[in-house]
């Protein structure tokens, strides 16, 4: 049943390594963005208050293989956008980190915002009390409050993020999806063991990820 293993046409490995690359990659650029939108939403500026709350709700609301795609028709073949991306393949691969991290960023955004919430209005009164400017309470008082308070809800946003990588095979990045719809169209017969290879291959990604997050959130969590 799964002798196609042993055959050598498929490279499983390099696959899964691809669909690490999109994950890591995306995970900091998401996390990134998603920092910059939770600041411009709990800004005291009206505009930045606007536009945050129009892209996060705009963005989250959209499926991610419409933003994938249109990452891709829209930069790449009508802008002629690479993104320095010198190959097929290379460019790709950065458009969908691109797509994948404007659409996660919406989620780590909402993720810190309620981790924001969650620190007394004391404090930042207190940091602004000392001469402290808007920048200054949320990168030095709150936020590091914050991220220990929402460890858990960005732990979920991580998996959910390894998962949705497989969304990049629409516009032919060869990740894990993209090598198993090849090995179903030529392993007819043995679809089953297919799927259980690949459903094994992502428990392997996002398990060990959910339970270390997991200890780390009881370790870091704030007493209140």
């Amino acid at each position: 049943m799964f002798d196609f293993l042993d055959s050598g046409q498929y490279d499983l490995l390099g696959a899964f390594w691809v669909t690490v690359q999109l994950t890591l990659y995306s995970a900091v650029a998401s996390l990134v963005w998603g920092i910059a939108l939770a600041g411009m939403r709990v800004s005291p500026v009206p505009l930045l208050r606007t536009f945050g709350t129009a892209y996060v709700h705009a963005v989250r609301n959209t499926p991610l293989t419409v933003l994938v795609i249109a990452a891709s028709l829209g930069l790449s073949q009508t802008l002629d956008i690479s993104l320095g991306g010198g190959t097929f393949k290379e460019t790709g691969f950065r458009l969908a980190v691109l797509a994948l991290s404007a659409y996660t960023g919406t989620f780590v955004c909402e993720a810190l915002r309620s981790g924001i919430n969650t620190v007394p209005v004391g404090q930042a009164e207190a940091a602004r009390a000392l001469g402290l400017g808007f920048v200054q309470v949320l990168t030095l008082i709150v936020l590091p409050q914050a991220f220990r308070a929402v460890v858990a809800p960005l732990a979920n946003v991580l998996i959910a993020l390894t998962k949705n990588t497989t969304v990049a095979a629409a516009i032919g990045v060869a990740e894990a999806a993209l090598l198993m719809k090849e090995m179903n169209e030529n392993e007819a017969q043995a679809v089953f063991a297919v799927f259980g290879v690949f459903a094994l291959g992502f428990c392997l990604l996002t398990l060990p990820t959910g339970l270390l997050l997991g200890w780390v959130a009881k370790r870091v969590a704030v007493k209140r």
